[in-house]
């Protein structure tokens, strides 16, 4: 299938960026890992989502060996993976959500190991009819988009690629080539939870990526608090918000691993919080 055609398939990432264009604002991208702590308490958590203010959900699929994510986001793969939580369950969890939500995208962000053992034309099939809207697979670069990147805009599915502070303007093009749904900015070199960008700079490299694209442009990677997140969202399309999240299911267990009462009301407060400083950085 030609990559022109397939990146045009309408998805609800589509369409939820132009209505956040036609409000005048960015959006909120809420990053939970599938099943932490447990199934049951993670499922929750993400029903909750979009009533808490999410615009996009980012759900994480657990994998044992991540390359990306800090110490918050392994953890809460351990979590995830120690209660029994696959790429299976993953995908069942994103279908009891589309039974309450048909509007709000869901990205699944994480590795290709899981997606190869699984089968990527298997994968790519059950991930549509789930009712998945895009991917983020952080160890397939555009040299590798024959193994699911193209596979994946076939099947209807947006694939999202990331870009850093190190990706020049020659290395950019390439990157966006056959991206969909909108580009990824990590606004930091290392990985997830540990630092965080200037606003200025972030500025910036949003309005380098968008001279390559007319994608919108979500920025990740150090936004912990509910103003960082607005003032991210005034200058992109997009704020992501990750660590925060996991960290706040993180300290809200009990010494056993378990839930403690109002982990689910504290954490999807949380994400209002976030949101409510999002729709304040209106652009």
């Amino acid at each position: 299938m030609n990559a022109v055609n397939a990146k045009s398939v309408v998805t609800r990432l589509a369409k939820r960026f132009a209505d956040l264009k036609a409000e005048g604002r960015g959006g909120l991208v809420a990053f939970v890992t599938a099943g932490d702590p447990d199934a049951d308490v993670g499922l929750e958590i993400l029903l909750g989502l979009p009533a808490a203010g999410a615009d996009i959900i980012e759900l994480g699929m657990p994998f044992s060996d991540p390359m990306a994510d800090g110490p918050a986001i392994q953890a809460s793969s351990q979590r995830a993976l120690a209660h029994g939580m696959t790429l299976r369950k993953t995908l069942d969890q994103v279908r009891t959500f589309r039974l309450q939500d048909d509007a709000t995208p869901i990205v699944l962000m994480g590795y290709f190991n899981p997606i190869h053992h699984y089968g990527v034309e298997k994968f790519v099939s059950d991930a549509k009819t789930a009712g998945v809207d895009g991917l983020i697979i952080v160890d397939l670069p555009p040299e590798e988009e024959a193994e699911l990147c193209l596979p994946a805009l076939a099947g209807g599915i947006n694939f999202i690629y990331l870009t850093a502070p190190t990706t020049d303007d020659e290395r950019l093009p390439r990157v966006v080539e056959n991206a969909s749904g909108f580009v990824y900015y990590v606004s930091i070199t290392g990985v997830t939870g540990t630092a965080s960008a200037a606003v200025g700079d972030i500025e910036a490299a949003v309005a380098r990526i968008r001279r390559h694209t007319d994608l919108p442009v979500a920025v990740g990677f150090g936004i912990t608090t509910a103003q960082a997140a607005g003032d991210v969202a005034a200058v992109a399309d997009a704020a992501v918000v990750g660590s925060a999240l996991v960290n706040r299911i993180r300290d809200n267990l009990d010494a056993g691993g378990k839930a403690k009462p109002g982990l689910v009301k504290e954490v999807l407060g949380f994400v209002t919080e976030l949101a409510d400083g999002v729709r304040k950085g209106n652009k």
